[in-house]
């Protein structure tokens, strides 16, 4: 059973880690953070095998932003836009209040092909621009 595990989690790691490899710059910091959050919500609501396919998973959704988000990080730093104070950390999967948070649009020209129809929006939040779902107000990407 455990050969089997590791069989999973190898052949399953390996998209993830090719796929930052390619996009050094901008993908590996959101891809790296996103497959250890991903790797640790799985672990707690499905043991092992749950942190492979979180890990895997939250890899693909920190990648959203992916080369561009040096440009992106700049962008928001231009717009000057408020920071909003939350008094606990911010990681990927923190919903934010319903009031006072300030979601704007992201520019296409920072959203890959793929990810063009989410309808993520962008925020500042403790000094930090992140992306979230404004359906669920729920922390998608922390551009780092």
């Amino acid at each position: 059973m455990f050969k089997k595990l590791v069989l999973i989690a190898a052949i399953a790691v390996t998209p993830a880690v090719a796929f930052a490899q390619q996009n050094p710059q901008g993908a590996q910091g959101g891809a790296v953070s996103g497959g250890a959050t991903g790797a640790v919500g799985g672990a707690i609501v499905g043991g092992p095998v749950g942190a492979v396919v979180g890990g895997v998973g939250g890899a693909v959704v920190g990648a959203i932003i992916g080369d561009q988000t040096p440009r992106f990080r700049q962008y928001v730093v231009e717009q000057r836009v408020p920071s909003y104070a939350y008094e606990e950390p911010v990681t990927i999967g923190t919903v934010l209040p319903n009031d006072g948070v300030v979601y704007r649009e992201v520019p296409r020209e920072y959203v890959p092909r793929e990810y063009a129809e989410t309808g993520y929006r962008y925020t500042v939040v403790n000094q930090h621009p992140v992306l979230v779902d404004p359906r669920t107000r729920r922390v998608v990407q922390i551009i780092e």
